[in-house]
């Protein structure tokens, strides 16, 4: 299956989630599929890419390790379906989304539950999302900076609509800004975790969108 697709069903699969262990269980599944696209990337992206993407797939590896998920749903893991990255930009743009959707799911979590393992995990998951999200605008950047007939990952023709503008990363979470008005809970209430955003479509600025879905810093 296709990255982007791949990306797609992880984001509705993630709005969708509402139990802590649901939650969790599609942040570890994102932080895989960021790690097949890394290693994807690595061997058939462009060569100026290979090596932020083998810093993706790392990051995305140890951060599986760090998330416990005691449930592993029907589909498998979902990563293990990636046959080919067809768009590099596309697939980073969408990528960042997704990642900026896990770290305000998990931020959710962290700030609901009276588990003190459980927070830990959430904060460590949340840095290793922010770092990757560091490294999708990278290579985001450096996609920037090549001729806009030679972006797809297969180095085959694609038009980029518009410059890519520097951002600022995310940030390490600070627990104290947490707010103190959330009650310990296992799980969310009817309202569920906060919504994604909407991923960004036609020509919608890509860094926008991107710190968009990561929220404040």
């Amino acid at each position: 299956m296709d990255a982007e697709r791949l990306i797609g069903v992880s984001r509705h699969a993630l709005a969708q989630s509402r139990a802590v262990p649901d939650i969790v269980a599609e942040a570890w599944q994102a932080q895989a599929l960021a790690q097949a696209i890394g290693s994807k990337l690595a061997v058939c992206g462009p060569l100026e890419l290979r090596a932020e993407a083998r810093g993706l797939s790392e990051i995305g590896g140890r951060a599986c390790g760090v998330l416990d998920h005691p449930m592993v749903r029907s589909g498998g893991v979902r990563a293990a379906q990636l046959s080919e990255v067809a768009d590099a930009r596309g697939t980073l743009i969408g990528l960042g989304v997704l990642l900026g959707d896990v770290g305000i799911a998990l931020v959710g979590v962290a700030c609901a539950t009276d588990e003190e393992g459980l927070y830990w995990q959430c904060i460590e998951a949340i840095d290793a999302a922010d770092e990757s999200s560091d490294r999708v605008r990278g290579m985001l950047r450096r996609l920037a900076e090549r001729p806009p007939d030679t972006i797809r990952g297969r180095a085959d023709p694609v038009a980029v609509a518009g410059p890519v503008e520097a951002v600022e990363p995310l940030g390490s979470l600070d627990v104290s800004d947490m707010p103190d008005s959330v009650e310990p809970s296992a799980s969310f209430g009817p309202s569920g975790p906060p919504a994604p955003s909407s991923a960004p479509s036609g020509s919608v600025d890509v860094l926008d969108a991107l710190d968009s879905a990561a929220g404040p810093s």
